[in-house]
């Protein structure tokens, strides 16, 4: 199994790091721009190798698509970081050419690729990524809703003062401030509804501190965050390689789920070794139905600036 990650800055070494750890595969290559800083990153890792006890092999090369070659996944993460006060629609301008061109490189030397796409705007750079490679759609997968649920079940055991293992707790729609549909009807502890935990008010602030999880940390980090947003890639690839066939909600060309068709939008998968092996569709309630219907207009609305890229 070989994994392949573009962009080694803070978010791609991070999920190259969980990858190794967790020690499910061969090979994880680091791709970066920058001279000499992928094979920094993947020296440092390696030199963890003995300490952290993983034999997956970690190297780094400086734009060589060829190094990348037969990878079976590859998550791209490269493009410009959101700055304080930058939504993540403002990022598409510079960042659809740059996943674009990733994307027809890494299948160039890897056809039989699974995409994970990480760059932001995430719904729209995955679409972009479909749409513009050719691949089958169940192999071009977003990751935004696997990071998004896992900042919900944060806030969640935040707020009931209870384990994160104990939730069961999910958000669809798409990867924004204002996109996101976190399922608050829906998520329980150890099977038991939260509304039995917390009020009705208090539930809406677990909703709402959900929704801006990437900007709060964005505002204190002063860029993106990486450890979460690695660990979730490295889950999802996880899954892939073991064919575990786990259930992540993320980000999926549908074609008449949910009633929409011709977007990439979060929705749960069942993740394993052909990709995205099937899309749940479970029941919403009127408000989440009508949630869901105002996130897709959001990213169709920044879908439209792809015209001159796809």
């Amino acid at each position: 199994m070989k994994v392949t990650i573009v962009g080694a800055g803070a978010v791609g070494a991070s999920c190259a790091e969980y990858i190794a750890i967790k020690d499910f595969c061969d090979e994880v290559v680091l791709i970066d721009i920058k001279e000499g800083f992928a094979e920094g990153k993947a020296m440092d890792l390696m030199q963890t190798a003995s300490l952290n006890g993983f034999d997956s092999k970690i190297t780094g090369t400086t734009g060589d698509y060829s190094k990348t070659a037969n990878s079976d996944i590859a998550v791209i993460t490269s493009g410009i970081p959101r700055k304080p006060g930058m939504t993540r629609e403002e990022l598409i301008g510079i960042n659809a050419g740059i996943v674009k061109n990733v994307s027809e490189s890494l299948i160039k030397y890897s056809p039989n690729v699974t995409l994970i796409v990480v760059s932001n705007p995430m719904d729209t750079m995955t679409y972009l990524a479909a749409k513009s490679t050719g691949l089958p759609k169940n192999r071009v997968i977003g990751m935004g809703g696997a990071l998004d649920s896992a900042r919900f079940k944060y806030r969640l055991a935040e707020a009931m003062d209870c384990p994160q293992s104990e939730l069961n707790a999910m958000v669809i729609g798409g990867h924004s401030d204002t996109g996101m549909v976190p399922l608050i009807e829906k998520a329980t502890r150890n099977s038991i509804p939260v509304r039995h935990f917390l009020s009705t008010e208090k539930q809406q602030e677990v909703v709402e501190e959900t929704k801006i999880g990437g900007a709060t940390l964005t505002k204190l980090l002063g860029t993106s965050a990486w450890y979460a947003p690695g660990a979730a890639v490295s889950e999802m690839v996880k899954a892939i390689a073991l064919d575990s066939k786990k259930i992540f909600p993320c980000s999926c060309l549908l074609d008449g789920q949910y009633g929409l068709n011709d977007i990439c939008i979060g929705v749960p998968a069942v993740i394993g070794k052909n990709g995205i092996e099937a899309i749940i569709e479970v029941e919403l309630s009127e408000a989440e139905q009508l949630k869901m219907k105002e996130s897709a207009e959001g990213v169709r609305g920044t879908n439209n600036l792809l015209a001159d890229v796809i």
